[in-house]
Protein backbone atom coordinates (compact mmCIF):
# COMPACT_ATOMS: atom_id res chain seq x y z
CA UNK A 1 0.00 0.00 0.00
CA UNK A 2 1.16 3.12 -1.25
CA UNK A 3 2.04 5.61 2.12
CA UNK A 4 0.77 9.05 1.93
CA UNK A 5 3.52 12.07 1.06
CA UNK A 6 3.65 14.40 4.72
CA UNK A 7 2.08 17.46 2.92
CA UNK A 8 -0.81 15.60 0.83
CA UNK A 9 -3.12 18.05 2.46
CA UNK A 10 -1.53 20.88 4.09
CA UNK A 11 -2.88 22.97 6.63
CA UNK A 12 -2.72 26.88 6.74
CA UNK A 13 -2.61 29.84 9.61
CA UNK A 14 -4.02 32.51 8.74
CA UNK A 15 -3.13 36.37 10.25
CA UNK A 16 -4.14 39.79 9.53
CA UNK A 17 -1.75 42.79 10.07
CA UNK A 18 -2.42 46.17 9.34
CA UNK A 19 0.53 48.37 7.07
CA UNK A 20 0.38 52.39 7.36
CA UNK A 21 2.18 54.33 4.56
CA UNK A 22 1.78 58.52 3.83
CA UNK A 23 2.17 57.60 0.61
CA UNK A 24 -0.99 55.00 -0.29
CA UNK A 25 -2.88 51.75 0.25
CA UNK A 26 -0.58 50.06 -2.40
CA UNK A 27 2.60 51.06 -0.19
CA UNK A 28 0.35 50.30 2.77
CA UNK A 29 0.16 46.70 1.94
CA UNK A 30 3.43 46.36 0.76
CA UNK A 31 4.52 47.17 4.36
CA UNK A 32 2.17 44.84 5.64
CA UNK A 33 3.62 41.64 3.82
CA UNK A 34 7.16 42.76 4.09
CA UNK A 35 7.14 43.35 8.22
CA UNK A 36 5.20 39.54 8.14
CA UNK A 37 7.57 38.26 6.43
CA UNK A 38 10.68 39.04 8.53
CA UNK A 39 9.09 37.16 11.10
CA UNK A 40 7.15 34.37 9.52
CA UNK A 41 8.17 31.46 7.13
CA UNK A 42 6.08 30.61 3.83
CA UNK A 43 3.83 32.91 3.76
CA UNK A 44 1.17 31.95 0.60
CA UNK A 45 -1.10 34.24 0.07
CA UNK A 46 -2.33 37.93 1.32
CA UNK A 47 -5.26 39.28 0.79
CA UNK A 48 -6.39 42.98 1.20
CA UNK A 49 -9.51 42.96 4.06
CA UNK A 50 -10.06 46.35 4.70
CA UNK A 51 -8.59 50.05 3.31
CA UNK A 52 -9.19 52.88 5.70
CA UNK A 53 -7.28 56.43 5.72
CA UNK A 54 -5.64 58.38 8.64
CA UNK A 55 -7.28 62.24 8.88
CA UNK A 56 -5.80 64.87 10.64
CA UNK A 57 -6.91 68.39 10.78
CA UNK A 58 -9.29 67.46 7.75
CA UNK A 59 -6.22 65.98 5.62
CA UNK A 60 -5.66 62.53 4.78
CA UNK A 61 -2.12 61.49 6.61
CA UNK A 62 -1.70 57.83 6.49
CA UNK A 63 -3.23 55.00 4.40
CA UNK A 64 -4.13 52.11 5.71
CA UNK A 65 -4.34 48.65 4.49
CA UNK A 66 -5.66 45.14 7.05
CA UNK A 67 -3.99 42.25 5.06
CA UNK A 68 -4.50 38.54 6.02
CA UNK A 69 -2.06 36.40 4.76
CA UNK A 70 -1.58 32.67 5.26
CA UNK A 71 1.00 30.29 5.82
CA UNK A 72 1.91 27.05 6.05
CA UNK A 73 1.29 25.28 9.54
CA UNK A 74 3.78 23.02 10.74
CA UNK A 75 2.69 20.38 13.00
Amino acid sequence: MAKKAKNDNPVYKIVEVVGSSTISWEDAARAAVESAARTLRDLRVAEITKLDMKIDNGKVVAYRARVSMSFKYED
